[in-house]
């Protein structure tokens, strides 16, 4: 029934997207894998309508961006695996005057102009922590455009292998009709992509360096192209390069932090990591993180982990922000889970919303989340975000 509803909303905003006629489009899109795969199923389902697609890599939210993008009128803009979180405010950017199609699966904000059509599957009583990735909500809206969008179901599953407990509610869906329509098949304990020969998985880790390691060398276009056409070795060898040199940067990080330990306040440990990741997305913060919330000799059990690492003021693809900001990740140790889950602790995205209000931009899920704030505001928002813990 609540599939009905989606499907339902995805027939009003077809309906609206066939009505504008649009000659091409633009995919405002995230850079892990569920990103890259989540603009590869768009680009491909509106290319198959005579839509000419043009893909945009926005790693994070940042005001002046939106404000430009939405500056013309008569546009058709998609936001795929990033969006819902900030519905509020490209609705206060659009002013009614391009037709805007959020899939996401990060906690959504609602939507202030009847133009912003927020397609996210939470909306519909769905868990975009467990049951369904940005790249699913892509392809069922897909899907809906045309039986033809079968074939990228694939896509679907890759995105969904961000999704810790595996391939359940929506995902599991999918992947039977991909193992039925022969679009994947089962090697073992993996999934394979048929036409490909590749496991899901292996493409999967592929894409997040791709994709956040290279966001500054079209890491982004490599990836949406490998998602479409397949892994080549040249991209194969990209993906060697990328890794070692994030391994390098990690090595160094993870051994300054044993020897001088996280900083600590009464429920959050923290650290900086200033210009350590220069060159690469900031997207690498956060996967340290989650890398961190395992590393039982070095944190808190009962702590949250918050990263910072300097924002390059560089957007590919549209220009330098006049602002310096630094990204704040947040991870959830495992014990911490329980105590959000119980409602006796804020989720990592509620806390950040709290602590950044009024001058940083948040988004993400209850486990993983992250900000954007000014360079001069690391230690406010820290401070914010105990006082918000504390009142809890």
């Amino acid at each position: 029934m609540q599939l009905e509803e989606f499907k339902k909303k995805a027939n009003q905003a077809i309906t609206a997207l066939r009505a504008a006629k649009p000659k091409e489009a633009t995919i405002v899109h995230h850079d892990d894998a569920d990103g890259l795969c989540s603009a590869a199923i768009t680009k491909r389902a509106l290319e198959r309508e005579g839509i000419k697609a043009k893909t945009f890599c926005l790693e994070k939210i940042y005001t002046e961006v939106i404000e430009d993008l939405h500056s013309k009128t008569g546009q058709t803009i998609f936001y795929v695996d990033i969006g819902s979180s900030h519905a509020n405010l490209i609705s206060k950017y659009n002013k009614g005057r391009n037709l805007t199609i959020v899939l996401d699966h990060h906690d959504p904000k609602p939507s202030t102009d009847t133009k912003v059509l927020d397609l996210n599957l939470e909306h519909f009583g769905f868990k975009g922590e467990t049951d369904f990735s940005g790249a699913t909500c892509c392809y069922l809206f897909a899907k809906t455009l045309s039986d033809n969008n079968l074939d990228l179901s694939y896509l679907a599953l890759v995105g969904s292998c961000e999704i810790p407990k595996g391939f359940v509610g929506i995902n599991r869906m999918v992947l039977e009709e991909a193992l039925r329509n022969g679009v994947v098949q089962q090697k073992g304990k993996s999934f394979e992509i048929t036409k490909f020969k590749t496991r899901i998985d292996s493409l999967f880790l592929k894409l997040q360096v791709l994709g956040a390691v290279g966001y500054y060398e079209g890491g982004p276009e490599i990836g949406i192209n490998a998602c479409l056409e397949g892994l080549s070795k040249e991209v194969g060898e990209k993906v060697k390069v990328l890794e070692s040199r994030r391994k390098e940067v990690n090595r160094r990080l993870l051994g300054r932090l044993y020897r001088e330990r996280l900083k600590e306040t009464g429920h959050i440990q923290w650290f900086d990591a200033g210009n350590m990741y220069l060159g690469m997305g900031t997207k690498v913060i956060g996967q340290f993180c989650s890398f961190l919330s395992y590393q039982a000799r070095l944190i808190k059990p009962n702590k949250y982990i918050l990263g910072f690492v300097n924002a390059p003021p560089e957007i590919p693809g549209w220009g330098k922000l006049k602002e310096k900001f630094v990204k704040a990740s947040i991870r959830v140790p495992q014990l911490l889970k329980m105590s959000i889950d119980s409602g006796k602790l804020l989720g990592a995205v509620n806390l950040l919303n709290k602590a950044s209000e009024g001058f940083g931009i948040a988004d993400g899920h209850q486990y993983a989340a992250s900000v954007v704030v000014p360079i001069d505001k690391k230690e406010m928002l820290i401070e914010n975000a105990e006082k918000a813990i504390g009142t809890r």
